[in-house]
Protein backbone atom coordinates (compact mmCIF):
# COMPACT_ATOMS: atom_id res chain seq x y z
CA UNK A 1 0.00 0.00 0.00
CA UNK A 2 1.33 3.45 -0.99
CA UNK A 3 1.86 5.91 2.09
CA UNK A 4 1.80 9.29 1.05
CA UNK A 5 4.08 11.68 2.92
CA UNK A 6 2.46 13.78 4.85
CA UNK A 7 3.81 17.42 3.98
CA UNK A 8 2.00 16.16 0.45
CA UNK A 9 -1.32 15.43 2.02
CA UNK A 10 -0.83 18.31 4.37
CA UNK A 11 -0.33 20.56 1.54
CA UNK A 12 -3.61 19.33 0.00
CA UNK A 13 -5.98 18.98 2.73
CA UNK A 14 -4.92 22.74 4.10
CA UNK A 15 -5.47 24.30 0.51
CA UNK A 16 -9.39 22.73 0.79
CA UNK A 17 -9.91 23.84 4.90
CA UNK A 18 -12.01 26.74 5.32
CA UNK A 19 -9.52 30.17 5.35
CA UNK A 20 -11.47 31.10 8.54
CA UNK A 21 -11.24 28.31 10.72
CA UNK A 22 -7.69 27.64 12.75
CA UNK A 23 -9.53 23.77 12.79
CA UNK A 24 -8.18 23.28 9.14
CA UNK A 25 -4.88 23.91 10.00
CA UNK A 26 -4.91 21.66 13.22
CA UNK A 27 -6.95 18.46 11.43
CA UNK A 28 -4.88 18.89 8.40
CA UNK A 29 -1.63 17.93 10.61
CA UNK A 30 -3.64 15.11 12.25
CA UNK A 31 -4.90 13.79 9.00
CA UNK A 32 -1.57 14.11 7.37
CA UNK A 33 0.28 12.40 9.71
CA UNK A 34 -2.86 9.60 10.44
CA UNK A 35 -2.71 9.28 6.13
CA UNK A 36 1.27 8.87 6.68
CA UNK A 37 1.05 5.64 8.78
CA UNK A 38 2.09 8.01 12.01
CA UNK A 39 0.51 8.87 15.26
CA UNK A 40 -1.81 5.99 17.39
CA UNK A 41 -5.37 6.95 16.27
CA UNK A 42 -7.53 3.82 15.41
CA UNK A 43 -9.71 3.92 11.94
CA UNK A 44 -11.85 6.56 11.12
CA UNK A 45 -9.72 8.07 13.76
CA UNK A 46 -11.77 6.78 16.45
CA UNK A 47 -15.03 8.17 15.46
CA UNK A 48 -18.04 6.25 13.64
CA UNK A 49 -17.69 5.61 10.45
CA UNK A 50 -20.45 7.95 9.59
CA UNK A 51 -18.75 10.29 11.83
CA UNK A 52 -15.44 10.54 10.10
CA UNK A 53 -17.09 11.41 6.97
CA UNK A 54 -19.53 14.00 8.17
CA UNK A 55 -16.42 15.86 9.79
CA UNK A 56 -13.48 14.91 6.64
CA UNK A 57 -16.11 16.62 4.10
CA UNK A 58 -16.79 19.45 6.70
CA UNK A 59 -12.93 20.44 6.75
CA UNK A 60 -11.73 18.86 3.35
CA UNK A 61 -14.53 18.76 0.76
CA UNK A 62 -13.59 16.59 -2.17
CA UNK A 63 -10.57 15.30 -0.53
CA UNK A 64 -9.38 11.57 -1.28
CA UNK A 65 -9.27 9.46 2.28
CA UNK A 66 -9.14 6.47 3.28
CA UNK A 67 -11.06 5.72 6.62
CA UNK A 68 -8.85 2.73 7.67
CA UNK A 69 -5.73 3.79 9.57
CA UNK A 70 -2.66 3.29 7.76
CA UNK A 71 -1.48 2.07 10.98
CA UNK A 72 -3.18 -0.74 11.62
CA UNK A 73 -4.49 0.69 14.83
CA UNK A 74 -7.96 -0.18 16.12
CA UNK A 75 -10.21 1.63 18.86
CA UNK A 76 -9.60 0.01 21.99
CA UNK A 77 -13.68 0.17 23.21
CA UNK A 78 -12.26 -1.98 26.66
CA UNK A 79 -11.55 1.31 28.17
CA UNK A 80 -16.07 2.74 26.98
CA UNK A 81 -16.40 4.21 30.50
CA UNK A 82 -13.26 6.31 30.83
CA UNK A 83 -13.94 7.48 27.12
CA UNK A 84 -17.09 8.54 28.23
CA UNK A 85 -15.48 10.58 31.30
CA UNK A 86 -12.64 12.47 28.86
CA UNK A 87 -15.27 13.22 26.27
CA UNK A 88 -17.97 14.64 28.85
CA UNK A 89 -15.15 16.45 30.73
CA UNK A 90 -13.60 17.83 27.18
CA UNK A 91 -17.48 19.04 26.20
CA UNK A 92 -18.18 20.56 29.50
CA UNK A 93 -15.07 22.96 28.49
CA UNK A 94 -16.10 23.93 24.83
CA UNK A 95 -15.90 27.23 23.60
CA UNK A 96 -18.81 26.62 21.00
CA UNK A 97 -21.15 24.24 22.81
CA UNK A 98 -23.34 24.54 19.94
CA UNK A 99 -20.75 24.18 17.07
CA UNK A 100 -21.72 20.69 15.48
CA UNK A 101 -17.78 19.85 15.12
CA UNK A 102 -16.78 19.97 18.88
CA UNK A 103 -18.33 16.43 19.79
CA UNK A 104 -16.44 14.98 17.45
CA UNK A 105 -13.37 17.23 17.93
CA UNK A 106 -13.57 15.62 20.98
CA UNK A 107 -14.15 12.30 20.56
CA UNK A 108 -10.78 12.38 18.40
CA UNK A 109 -8.70 13.78 21.36
CA UNK A 110 -10.22 11.01 23.27
CA UNK A 111 -8.67 8.26 20.81
CA UNK A 112 -5.46 9.99 21.44
CA UNK A 113 -6.10 9.46 24.99
CA UNK A 114 -6.28 6.02 24.37
CA UNK A 115 -2.63 5.41 22.51
CA UNK A 116 1.08 5.19 24.49
CA UNK A 117 2.89 8.36 23.67
CA UNK A 118 2.43 11.90 24.62
CA UNK A 119 -1.12 13.24 23.14
CA UNK A 120 -0.06 15.46 20.60
CA UNK A 121 2.30 12.46 19.20
CA UNK A 122 -0.59 10.07 19.41
CA UNK A 123 -3.04 12.43 17.60
CA UNK A 124 -0.55 13.09 14.80
CA UNK A 125 0.08 17.02 15.59
CA UNK A 126 3.67 18.03 14.61
CA UNK A 127 4.41 19.56 17.70
CA UNK A 128 2.84 19.62 21.42
CA UNK A 129 2.30 23.89 20.66
CA UNK A 130 -0.07 22.45 18.03
CA UNK A 131 -2.03 20.65 20.39
CA UNK A 132 -1.85 23.16 22.84
CA UNK A 133 -3.26 25.59 20.51
CA UNK A 134 -6.18 23.46 19.16
CA UNK A 135 -7.25 22.90 22.85
CA UNK A 136 -7.01 26.47 23.59
CA UNK A 137 -9.33 26.98 20.82
CA UNK A 138 -11.78 25.01 20.99
CA UNK A 139 -11.94 24.18 24.86
CA UNK A 140 -10.63 27.19 26.21
CA UNK A 141 -11.75 27.09 30.01
CA UNK A 142 -9.96 23.53 30.02
CA UNK A 143 -7.07 25.23 29.09
CA UNK A 144 -6.98 27.71 31.01
CA UNK A 145 -6.98 25.15 33.95
CA UNK A 146 -3.62 24.11 32.45
CA UNK A 147 -1.84 27.17 33.60
CA UNK A 148 1.50 25.27 34.54
CA UNK A 149 2.12 23.37 31.24
CA UNK A 150 1.12 19.72 32.54
CA UNK A 151 1.22 17.44 30.11
CA UNK A 152 -1.56 17.14 28.51
CA UNK A 153 -2.69 13.56 28.50
CA UNK A 154 -1.19 13.66 32.30
CA UNK A 155 -3.68 16.79 33.02
CA UNK A 156 -6.66 15.43 31.21
CA UNK A 157 -6.72 12.36 33.50
CA UNK A 158 -5.51 14.28 36.59
CA UNK A 159 -8.92 16.60 36.38
CA UNK A 160 -10.62 13.37 35.79
CA UNK A 161 -9.46 12.24 39.25
CA UNK A 162 -10.27 15.23 40.64
CA UNK A 163 -13.62 15.33 39.89
CA UNK A 164 -13.83 12.01 41.10
CA UNK A 165 -12.25 12.94 44.19
CA UNK A 166 -9.49 10.33 43.33
CA UNK A 167 -5.58 11.64 44.36
CA UNK A 168 -3.56 9.21 42.90
CA UNK A 169 -0.21 11.43 43.62
CA UNK A 170 2.27 9.41 46.30
CA UNK A 171 2.36 13.01 48.20
CA UNK A 172 -0.25 15.43 49.41
CA UNK A 173 0.61 16.99 47.00
CA UNK A 174 2.28 17.28 43.77
CA UNK A 175 5.28 19.85 44.35
CA UNK A 176 6.42 17.11 46.55
CA UNK A 177 6.17 14.14 44.70
CA UNK A 178 9.30 12.39 42.85
CA UNK A 179 7.72 11.96 39.88
CA UNK A 180 6.93 15.79 39.81
CA UNK A 181 9.12 16.90 37.14
CA UNK A 182 8.43 14.71 34.67
CA UNK A 183 4.71 15.84 34.88
CA UNK A 184 6.03 19.13 32.97
CA UNK A 185 8.24 20.20 30.34
CA UNK A 186 9.03 19.40 27.11
CA UNK A 187 7.79 16.15 25.29
CA UNK A 188 9.79 15.95 22.16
Amino acid sequence: MHVPRRETVYADLKARAPADDPNGHWLSQLYASWMAGEGGLPHYLGLEPETFWALTDWYFPGARINGVAPSGQHADYSRMLERDDLRRQLLGHAARPEATELPWLADILVAGCMGGDHLWQDLGFWSRADLSGFIAHNFPSLAALNSRDMKWKKFLYKQLCEAEGIYVCRAPSCEVCIDYPKCFGPEE
